[in-house]
């Protein structure tokens, strides 16, 4: 069995080398599927909801992996693929300060407007009232996870890396974007 794990690794390695973003890009999707998943379940929902799954899905897939693997790109040029200490604080510090508000916007907005379906006024009053609970958050969870992708995972990895941490963070952000808690069902 673990040659057979070994072998899968060696072969995602591979694609990932060849084909970096289409790689990236299904991680973050299958991540947030079974990040979808969990979150569906922790809430009581007995039956899964497939829509909603593969809202988030595409979500992962078009958005989350291609914007994390061209973000880092841009980093590593912008800093020259430099790690040391003051370089990846600023690294750190950019990326808190622009993809972070920006990624969590974003999310709120795609999960209450497209998965949930609710009108924009709703969803407007779900974000004042949540948003700055869920950047202030992620700034206290987030910065400490971007130094240690930064300071030690190669650049190839990275988004590898952000996506398996985002797995659990998907989880914590489905809780807090939902707008009605539904009933377990009997």
């Amino acid at each position: 069995m673990g040659s057979i794990a070994k072998k899968g690794l060696q072969q995602y390695l591979l694609q990932l080398q060849h084909h970096p973003l289409r790689t990236k890009a299904i991680t973050a999707g299958v991540l947030s599927a079974i990040s979808d998943i969990v979150s569906q379940k922790l809430t009581g929902i007995q039956k899964l909801q497939l829509r909603r799954l593969l809202l988030k899905v595409l979500f992962g897939a078009v958005y989350l992996g291609p914007f994390g693997h061209f973000l880092h790109l841009i980093l590593d040029k912008i800093f020259k693929g430099k790690k040391d200490s003051k370089t990846v604080a600023k690294k750190v510090l950019v990326e808190q300060l622009t993809s972070s508000p920006w990624n969590n916007l974003l999310f709120m907005l795609y999960y209450g407007l497209v998965v949930e379906r609710r009108p924009w006024m709703h969803v407007k009053n779900k974000i004042k009232k949540d948003y700055p609970s869920v950047q202030y958050t992620s700034w206290t969870f987030w910065p400490v996870l971007g130094w240690i992708n930064h300071q030690y995972v190669p650049l190839h990895l990275r988004v590898v890396f952000h996506s398996l941490v985002a797995f659990g963070w998907g989880i914590f952000l489905n809780l807090q974007a939902r707008s009605v808690v539904l009933p377990k069902a009997k």
